[in-house]
């Protein structure tokens, strides 16, 4: 038995990344799951594999009747809807903030904050209807702390932090709760995409930023998709059932603060730097 049987999810951004990886486990475990996604080739192909736990559907999370229409098709095709996993995201608008145009700005807004907003708004009714239901987004450690990404990217997903605390306080009292997670650096092709990369250079670069990511936090080997994956997982089951409005950090640690071994080798400089001074 899964912890998911008998659940049913829609995932956005479900067709690759936190997203992807999130699909596989939550069917593994039980659950049926709609694949919500603008790249249609991978989330049929997904869906496909997945067989009958999984179907796809072409779903802009900036488009609302895009967003409505997942979760009718999980009511549909399911009969219920038990987990909405708001996590479609681009890297959005990149660089000093004079050169971000007003464009970009929106783009970045719309998917980051906007299409969380719509995920929520659809699927409250529902689970309301029912007397119970989990609702889960994709945030960042970048909403937590400065200088962990881009400014328009951080500030929307402070306000995704936001909205989900604000959103679990309401309906926290019809039996639905909203939590998020805030993942640390996670290789993803959206990073590559984000670095003017094309679909499949940035598929093929993901190995490359592993290796990068592998030493920005204190347990040393990169996160994974899979890591996010998990932490959504609980969410979304049982098991997390007195967890409403919770930010949940999946980061290896890089935002607890200074690296212990940084923090060693800086005394071991100081100390270098006063006993020559002495000499």
């Amino acid at each position: 038995m899964g912890v998911l049987d008998g659940k049913v999810s829609v995932i956005t951004g479900g067709a690759s990344g936190i997203g992807e990886a999130s699909v596989r486990l939550f069917a593994k475990e039980g659950g049926r799951v709609v694949i919500a996604d603008i790249q249609d080739g991978k989330g049929r192909r997904l869906a496909e594999e997945l067989g009958g736990d999984a179907v796809y559907v072409h779903t802009d999370v900036k488009d609302e009747s895009d967003v409505e229409a997942a979760v009718a098709l999980a009511v549909e095709e399911y009969r219920r809807l038990d987990c909405m996993f708001n996590n479609a995201g681009i890297a959005g608008a990149v660089g000093p903030i004079e050169t971000v145009t007003v464009e970009a700005f929106d783009e970045t807004v719309e998917v980051l904050l906007r299409g969380v907003f719509l995920g929520i708004k659809h699927a409250a009714p529902v689970m309301k209807g029912q007397g119970n239901g989990s609702i889960v987004n994709t945030a960042s450690v970048a909403g937590l702390r400065a200088g962990y990404g881009n400014h328009v990217y951080s500030a929307a997903k402070a306000a995704v932090i936001q909205l989900t605390r604000s959103t679990a306080m309401e309906l926290g009292e019809s039996g639905v709760r909203v939590n998020c997670i805030c993942p640390g650096f996670i290789p993803t092709p959206m990073i590559g995409r984000a670095r003017g990369l094309s679909v499949k250079e940035a598929d093929g670069a993901v190995e490359t930023i592993k290796s990068l990511f592998a030493d920005t936090q204190p347990i040393r080997r990169s996160g994974l998709p899979e890591d996010v994956a998990k932490a959504a997982l609980w969410l979304a089951s049982d098991d997390s059932g007195f967890v409403n409005g919770h930010a949940l950090v999946v980061d290896g640690g890089a935002t607890g603060g200074r690296m212990w071994s940084d923090y060693q080798e800086a005394i071991r400089q100081l100390r270098s730097s006063l006993v020559g001074e002495r000499g």
